[in-house]
């Protein structure tokens, strides 16, 4: 049997490979060396580095010709152990250096960052040429270990093709955001990053309007930050984006919050196509406007998410205030808690949908997904998300009903229109699937 095995192509070998676990093919590399070196594609694909200690070890046990083959890297530097120790920004950003300076083939990557690396990190990027995928996290406290605009946005201008940039718990420089020295709320700010030498497309501005002038930027996500920079409405705008993902705030006002991410889409929205939003739109006054509000500009809208962070009592005048796009999807994301609540909104803009018959009021719309989750950093939930009875159900029943009358008094012309609840498996297990 071995004698055969050995006698197979190398294509045929690879073949097998590719179909093992990561176990499994750790195992089967000690056969022999050359099934070592075939192994090594499936075995180091996707590494996790979970912490400072993890990031160390791998740099010192694995040899560096195995760097090549990952293609998935997330690394965090947080320390398990002391987390204050002498030296940590330098040593860490050292070990960065080491890791991007040998991973020549990374496609998509994870930082997760206890407070900033050196700047001596940003020049190493400029050579990740098949990096398509980038985010960064800072995993540390804002106060005491903050991660700058403009380090983040000399990175990301940094990478060659980048397409997908993903940023959360970003600090604005105090280079970038004078106006919020010493006001309330008292926004923490990043000072001391002045050195960050100047980029070659951005020059000196680093802030983080600037990340619009990427030219190869498709998506943008920036999660728990703050986006009062009034050079979002006026930022040059290079990147024809097509997923928007804007968080807010936690130092602003719900307000606040939403100007901001009104200015944002005013400025890119014309070539947006899935937008997920994070702060409600509209107001009770317009809701029930047979004409509707001023329309946002997002003319190629395909996918809308709401996230738990939108208020059941203003999804109605929220999906109204974006009543002039071409949705096809509207994915609800909620608490358990608020599931018949939200249920009956949908309800209610779906009564709104009705009564405004031809207008061109969500023309397009043939999928509405409510999905359940425990916490904003958690996953949706799966077949057990709404309980079998109670309020919830016969809410969810009461939503899926009234589309089915809809449908069938031809008001609802698409036979395709489908409305789920806490996902599939969960609709399955509740008999909703229609």
């Amino acid at each position: 049997m071995q004698s055969l095995w050995l006698s197979l192509p190398t294509e045929m070998k690879l073949a097998v490979i590719d179909l093992l676990e990561v176990e499994q093919a750790k195992t089967v590399a000690f056969v022999s060396r050359e099934m070592r070196q075939l192994c090594a594609t499936n075995i180091f694909q996707n590494v996790t580095l979970k912490s400072h200690e993890d990031l160390m070890s791998f740099l010192r046990d694995v040899p560096t010709s195995y760097y090549p083959f990952v293609r998935r890297l997330d690394v965090c530097t947080r320390s398990a152990g002391d987390r204050s120790f002498v030296g940590a920004a330098a040593t860490r950003t050292e070990a960065m250096i080491t890791l991007l300076s040998h991973c020549t083939h990374v496609e998509r990557l994870w930082l997760r960052l206890e407070g900033s690396l050196a700047k001596d990190v940003v020049p190493h990027f400029k050579s990740l040429w098949s990096l398509r995928g980038l985010s960064i996290q800072n995993c540390g406290d804002e106060a005491s270990t903050p991660i700058s605009e403009r380090f983040v946005v000399s990175v990301a201008a940094s990478v060659p093709r980048l397409e997908e940039l993903s940023l959360w718990h970003i600090s604005r420089s105090q280079m970038h955001a004078p106006e919020l020295i010493g006001a309330v709320p008292f926004v923490p700010l990043v000072r001391g990053d002045e050195d960050i030498e100047d980029h070659p497309l951005l020059g000196s501005e680093l802030s983080l309007p600037s990340l619009l002038r990427i030219p190869t930027l498709r998506k943008l996500v920036i999660r728990d930050t703050h986006l009062g920079d009034p050079r979002w409405a006026t930022a040059p705008v290079a990147c024809p984006l097509e997923v928007l993902d804007l968080g807010s705030s936690y130092h602003e006002t719900e307000e606040f919050n939403r100007l901001c991410t009104e200015r944002i889409i005013h400025n890119v929205g014309g070539t947006v196509d899935e937008f997920t939003l994070n702060t409600p739109f509209g107001s009770s006054e317009v809701s029930t406007s047979v004409t509707g509000p001023a329309q946002l500009p997002l003319k190629k809208l395909r996918k809308l998410h709401l996230t738990p962070l939108v208020p059941v009592d203003n999804v109605v005048d929220t999906l109204t205030t974006l009543g002039g796009s071409p949705i096809e999807r509207i994915s609800v994301q909620c608490f358990e808690y608020d599931v018949a609540d939200m249920c009956t909104a949908l309800q209610d803009f779906l009564a709104l949908r009705q009564q405004r018959g031809d207008s061109g009021f969500y023309a397009q719309l043939h999928e509405i997904c409510v999905t359940i989750t425990e916490s904003l950093d958690t996953p949706v939930l799966g077949a057990c998300a709404i309980p079998c009875g109670g309020p919830d159900v016969d809410a969810a029943m009461r939503l899926q009903e009234y589309c089915r009358d809809l449908l069938n008094q031809g008001i609802i012309d698409d036979a395709d229109f489908d409305c789920k609840v806490a996902g599939d498996a969960t609709a399955d297990k509740l008999g909703f699937d229609w």
